[in-house]
């Protein structure tokens, strides 16, 4: 039994050299989720006919007009992702992009599994970013580390 606890111990301690990729796999989360909500947006914009179209015909977003919801996706879309790439105003940009996520689920009536699934990923890559911070690589980390008027952040 002694020696099942010096291996328990051992491989636990081993695992403690994971949080050296903390940064860096925040740092993927935060582009792959970006890149995909901005290219998504970047397609509304180029067809905005066909996409209000989709937003009267195929989705229907709660409590907004078509319209509205058209133009609320598109601009959270375009605006929060390059703030979650950079790792600016923290957990915002994530969480606003996690609402669009949950809209964009809810609002179709029907969603193909192979589409939920990476909705899932995306809420799960958001959900992360929202606990844990965007990470040590962002403007946020290097402006809290900078600032001398603010307290040190954990």
């Amino acid at each position: 039994m002694l020696a099942f606890q010096r291996w328990v111990r051992g491989a636990l301690q081993g695992l403690g050299g994971l949080a050296r990729l903390e940064a860096p796999l925040l740092l993927a989360a935060r582009w792959h989720v970006a890149w995909v909500f901005f290219a998504a947006g970047l397609t509304k914009l180029r067809d905005w006919e066909t996409t209000l179209l989709l937003f009267e015909n195929e989705y229907s977003v709660p409590l907004l007009s078509p319209t509205w919801a058209a133009w609320g996706g598109t601009l959270g879309e375009l605006l929060l992702p390059p703030l979650l790439l950079l790792g600016l105003l923290d957990r915002l940009p994530a969480l606003g992009l996690l609402v669009v996520n949950i809209v964009a689920v809810v609002s179709l009536q029907e969603v193909a599994a192979a589409a939920l699934v990476q909705h899932q990923l995306w809420g799960a890559l958001l959900l992360t970013i929202i606990v844990r911070g965007p990470g040590p690589w962002s403007v946020d980390a290097l402006w809290w580390s900078k600032s001398p008027m603010l307290p040190t952040r954990s």
